[in-house]
């Protein structure tokens, strides 16, 4: 079975659609959907980055921090977010299912 049919299958089996593991997943499949890309970012030398780099036609980036329900982020990701943010990139934290619709809407 192929990673593509593992990543579906555990999309399928998550029930909270609040989760960060749920969010996550379903940004991923959308922006897809959308003929983007959704690189997620795995901070080996540099703590604190979004968990996902959203790239979508027409030049559009976008990070995304996903959280489930009522998380936050931790210090060191809201500094990291303010010195992105400065930088002229859009940082976005994702916490709920209805925050992520409306975000794709716009998209």
């Amino acid at each position: 079975m192929g990673s593509k049919n593992i990543m579906l299958k555990n999309y399928n089996k998550v029930t909270n659609k609040d989760s960060e593991k749920y969010i996550e997943a379903k940004l991923a499949r959308e922006i897809k959907k959308a003929k983007g890309l959704c690189i997620k970012l795995l901070p080996l030398m540099f703590t604190g980055l979004p968990d996902r780099l959203i790239l979508l036609p027409g030049g559009v980036i976008h990070f995304i921090e996903t959280k489930s329900l009522g998380d936050s982020p931790r210090k060191r990701q809201l500094f990291v977010h303010r010195q992105l943010a400065s930088l002229g990139f859009i940082v976005l934290i994702i916490d709920s299912n209805q925050k992520l619709n409306d975000f794709l809407k716009k998209i």
